[in-house]
């Protein structure tokens, strides 16, 4: 059976609205802003649709319901009501009163970097609002994303975050790191020093023993000792603090453990990276997305003036 759904349109049901409270059709059309000969067209396709005059002309009374139209216009309010409240406005996001919980996916290098100025930021604004940390899995980001199951992932840019919306959130600088009283003084690493000490490289993938570092001593036609591979950012400046090793990671991820590091420019030109925020364009109208959004930019930038302060 045909679904008479089909056969009906907003228009339609605003065109009986008018009719049956204004039980005049030239006052009714001047309601919808459209001539009586629309308007008729329209009664004439309800009455198709429904089998019934509908509106009957009284002799200067205008038009009067049958019984069948003051029976649908019984029900007719309270649909339309559901209707305008169905293609309103966009619903409003009061981060004060929220209790949504935000999902960040980040590897431990910019969740270290960006994590506890955000949880400062959102628990003095959206104080009920919940905020969880994942590693983000290159197999299985992509779906998540999809399903709304991670509202955004921090990190490098890759190829396959092809049809994710991205933004970058800022440019960071590598820096060296020793432990407080290492045995060579806090004077800066010479290019010699650097090469002659023993490393410690984090590697995401797990087992590296090379990185960038390693590729701006090639250009200069020099080496490093890399005895120590670590596959968490976090554990990196742990070893540093109880051991002679150097490492080379980005300046923002260091300086938040400076009480216990010394930090120097590197002794070579390394080029600077940029941290990315990638989400699903489905997300990109949410009100309470688009203002998670805002947040962890407002964050990163607050991070640079600060960086910017201290250099």
């Amino acid at each position: 059976m045909p679904d008479r759904l089909n056969d009906i349109d907003i228009g339609l049901l605003m065109a009986f609205e008018a009719l049956i409270q204004e039980r005049n059709v030239s006052r009714a059309a001047d309601r919808l802003g459209i001539s009586q000969p629309a308007l008729s067209g329209r009664l004439t396709r309800l009455r198709a649709l429904f089998g019934d005059q509908l509106f009957v002309p009284v002799a200067g009374r205008g038009v009067m319901p049958t019984p069948r139209a003051q029976a649908l216009g019984e029900t007719l309010p309270r649909l339309l009501g559901h209707l305008r409240e169905f293609i309103g406005h966009a619903p409003h996001f009061d981060p004060s009163q929220s209790d949504r919980t935000f999902v960040l996916a980040a590897y431990d290098n910019p969740a270290v970097m960006i994590g506890p100025d955000l949880v400062t930021a959102l628990k003095r604004v959206a104080p009920h609002a919940r905020i969880t940390f994942v590693l983000p899995d290159p197999e299985t980001i992509t779906p998540a994303l999809d399903r709304g199951d991670v509202d955004m992932v921090i990190g490098l840019p890759r190829t396959a975050d092809e049809g994710l919306i991205g933004r970058t959130l800022f440019s960071d600088q590598f820096v060296t790191a020793q432990r407080r009283g290492h045995p060579r003084g806090s004077q800066p690493v010479t290019l010699d020093e650097f090469c002659a000490a023993e490393h410690v490289v984090v590697s995401s993938e797990g087992g590296g023993y090379a990185g960038p570092v390693d590729r701006a001593l090639e250009a200069l036609g020099r080496k490093r000792q890399v005895s120590l591979s670590v596959q968490s950012y976090a554990l990196a400046p742990i070893i540093m603090a109880d051991s002679d090793h150097l490492c080379t990671l980005p300046g923002r991820f260091l300086q938040r453990f400076e009480s216990m590091l010394d930090l120097f420019t590197p002794p070579m030109e390394m080029d600077s990276f940029e941290l990315y925020a990638l989400w699903h364009p489905r997300m990109r109208d949410d009100p309470a997305h688009r203002w998670f959004r805002d947040l962890v930019v407002e964050v990163s930038e607050g991070m640079s003036d600060r960086s910017a302060t201290r250099c």
